[in-house]
């Protein structure tokens, strides 16, 4: 009877362990890369700059500036228009930077965490 070493074949434990440590190194990667987007600002602006919103990493409005040629008390609406478009588009530059920031790390991998299983 042919004599079996412990494990998988093919040497899987160290292809396994060096996987882990990659999933580990990633995933600190990763977290440093979150708390470093979190702390950074967005900006974005409508009707040609007389609507200014600034949200954070984190998702939240900062800072909403009017000019105060936009300021209509008969077309409220507008405004509002306008204060959700510049939002909208902050939170876009958010999620596209912090898209653009995880697939660096990830190499691109798609999946649970990058795995393809």
């Amino acid at each position: 009877m042919a004599k079996r070493g412990g494990g998988f074949p093919g040497g899987m434990p160290g292809n396994m362990n060096n996987l882990m440590k990659q999933a580990q190194r990633m995933q600190k990667q990763m977290e440093e890369q979150a708390k470093a987007l979190e702390e950074k600002t967005y900006e974005a602006t409508a009707g040609g700059g007389v609507v200014k919103v600034v949200i954070s990493g984190k998702k939240e409005i900062q800072e909403v500036h009017l000019e105060p040629e936009v300021v209509d008390p008969d077309d409220i609406e507008m405004l509002e228009d306008l204060i959700m478009a510049a939002t909208n588009e902050a939170l876009r530059m958010q999620e596209e930077d912090q898209n653009s920031q995880l697939s660096k790390i990830t190499g691109g991998m798609g999946g649970m965490g990058g795995f393809p299983f």
